[in-house]
């Protein structure tokens, strides 16, 4: 089993609407960097633990824990021509871009970005490296487990 921490924005997907969708499952759709799309592609199983962060918005943070409820399938998105996710290089016979569904395990008290900063616990964690930028990074077991044990309340 491995680790994730997913940011989404909340003015597209927040943990309000995945609370609100069918089964509390969405498509985890529109990314476009090659290295979180390997992730989701290649390391993603069903059953990993996700860490659920708002991201771009007044207070980022980690505002869930769900889980992979898939494996990846292509994006169906890149061949909507009307989406902003449209890619005219990807094909039905050679897709690009790939998801994963995402299930909602439960909504915590939001966690800031700031408070993850404060302890020394999470100081190797990708998405707190200067310049990462990655919608999608794996996290060690011990950085899961000190999240999940130690600051997240529902």
């Amino acid at each position: 089993m491995r680790y994730w921490l997913m940011k989404s924005e909340p003015s597209d997907v927040g943990i309000d609407d995945l609370a609100a969708l069918p089964n509390q499952t969405v498509a985890w759709y529109g990314v476009r960097n090659y290295q979180a799309r390997n992730f989701m592609r290649d390391q993603m199983s069903v059953g990993d633990g996700v860490l659920f962060y708002h991201s771009n918005c007044a207070e980022p943070g980690i505002a869930g824990i769900a889980h992979v409820s898939s494996g990846a399938y292509p994006d169906a998105k890149q061949f909507d021509k009307k989406s902003k996710y449209f890619d005219p290089k990807a094909t039905q016979e050679t897709p690009r871009w790939f998801n994963v569904d995402v299930q909602l395990v439960k909504k915590i008290e939001l966690i800031p970005l700031a408070e993850l900063r404060k302890h020394s616990e999470l100081e190797r964690m990708r998405t707190l490296q200067k310049g990462n930028r990655l919608s999608i990074t794996p996290l060690d077991p011990a950085e899961w487990k000190f999240i999940t044990t130690k600051l997240a309340h529902a």
